[in-house]
């Protein structure tokens, strides 16, 4: 890979979210009457938009059930801030030493601009980013249209990038517009889901990633 920038997931790639925003959300649809779902149809969605998601989980939902369920969501979800302890161990360095090597270091998410907004401050890996593009503000994954915008923001061609994820999702968004991508294990899906969008590699502990970026 001839790679000038790195491009990261955010919840089950750089932080271990992914059970409290599955949490989140079966809390917030059973309250509001929806039936309670397996835990792993909640993680499944995870790296969507949230109308997207929601979408999934409950086909044929009206906008305004999803307002009701994304509102109840929210107040779960702010509940807990996300620490510096909760980033994967290893990845606030990996992130690091990405910028110290002098590529460009970003991130694209299914997250809203409030949450990872918050969630870049509170767990001290904002300062590492040149830019970041979430959902709520351009389309969702797998649409690859937040990867597009970042590769206009370093003027660069999808070949000189790669995207970094733990969702079939991410992969499937790099894979749209050909750019290389590394799945990683330690969050929603496994080698089995992520290979079928043929990956430059799949990793199941950081030392591995840090060996496929080479540093």
């Amino acid at each position: 890979m001839d790679i000038k920038a790195v491009i990261f997931d955010w919840d089950g790639t750089l932080v271990d979210s992914v059970d409290h925003i599955a949490d989140s959300l079966h809390q917030a649809a059973t309250e509001l009457g929806y039936p309670a779902l397996e835990r792993e149809a909640y993680r499944d969605i995870i790296g969507l938009g949230m109308v997207e998601a929601l979408g999934r989980l409950y086909p044929g939902i009206e906008h305004e059930e999803m307002l009701a369920i994304r509102e109840r969501y929210a107040t779960y979800f702010f509940s807990k801030v996300t620490t510096p302890q909760n980033v994967f161990d290893g990845m606030a360095e990996v992130v690091a030493d990405i910028r110290r090597s002098g590529l460009g270091c970003s991130v694209a998410t299914g997250k809203s601009r409030r949450g990872l907004e918050q969630a870049l401050t509170s767990s001290g890996l904002g300062v590492h980013f040149d830019i970041t593009r979430c959902a709520d503000e351009t389309r969702s994954k797998p649409d690859p249209k937040m990867l597009e915008e970042i590769l206009d923001f370093y003027g660069i061609e999808p070949k000189n990038a790669v995207m970094i994820g733990d969702t079939r999702y991410d992969l499937e968004m790099a894979q749209r517009i050909g750019m290389p991508s590394i799945g990683v294990e330690w969050g929603v899906h496994k080698r089995d889901v992520l290979g079928d969008y043929e990956p430059h590699a799949v990793v199941d502990t950081v030392s591995d990633l840090r060996a496929v970026l080479g540093l």
